[in-house]
């Protein structure tokens, strides 16, 4: 893979650096924010890992301009000293696919590029869409639409909806969620939340019905609440 590093910590830069060159992967770096957003509209990236907070441009605003502006899809890992489950949604809201909390083990920053950049070229569409009351989603196209609009979605919500969906109306556990994304690198306790919370931002609180349900101690399930109450 070819990696963007934008963060200006020079010794976790130059750790990080280091350590995914001697993993077989091209690394670059920039060490304050401007100079990360020049390399990233500028060059083309297998992922990027991205500071939160960042001189000259923050990561949040790096990633709005990445995906609005230039429309750029290369995957996020945002790492981030905040550790707080507003500050993780935020970069998942700007468009981070996913993030760590600092300090990082370098070992898990490689796995979690890995599996993102796995995630998004390694997909093997299937046949069938799915369709929960007016949500749907097309594995062909990877589209999903409710109520005849169209839902952008990040590639780890997207997943997670597409079990989900394939599951409904049956409640799928924390676990199989979580293998389903991280395989056997486990997240921090928030990062399913943030995903979740996001997914719930999308794909429910538009709308008047909601069919995203958490079961505490038991999981989550997608299913219209008329089925709920049978």
């Amino acid at each position: 893979m070819r990696v963007l590093i934008i963060e200006d910590n020079r010794e976790l830069a130059s750790n990080m650096f280091d350590f995914l060159e001697t993993k077989g992967h091209i690394p670059d770096a920039a060490g304050d924010g401007i100079t990360g957003m020049h390399l990233a509209s500028a060059n083309q990236y297998d992922a990027i890992v991205l500071d939160l907070i960042l001189p000259g441009m923050d990561g949040i605003t790096i990633c709005r301009k990445l995906r609005e502006e230039y429309g750029d899809t290369t995957p996020i890992l945002m790492i981030t000293g905040r550790d707080s489950l507003d500050d993780k949604i935020a970069g998942l809201e700007a468009g981070a696919d996913d993030y760590l909390s600092k300090p990082a083990a370098l070992r898990e920053v490689e796995l979690r590029l890995r599996v993102l950049h796995r995630r998004v070229g390694d997909y093997i569409p299937k046949q069938r869409k799915i369709v929960v009351e007016d949500l749907s989603l097309d594995p062909l196209t990877c589209s999903v639409c409710r109520g005849g609009r169209t839902i952008k979605l990040p590639p780890i919500p997207y997943r997670i909806l597409e079990m989900l969906m394939a599951r409904s109306p049956k409640v799928v556990n924390r676990d199989d969620i979580q293998h389903l994304v991280w395989g056997e690198g486990r997240p921090d306790s928030d990062s399913l939340r943030a995903h979740m919370h996001l997914l719930r931002d999308l794909i429910d609180k538009p709308f008047q019905q909601k069919l995203l349900r958490t079961l505490r101690g038991f999981g989550y399930q997608l299913v219209s609440p008329d089925v709920r109450g049978k």
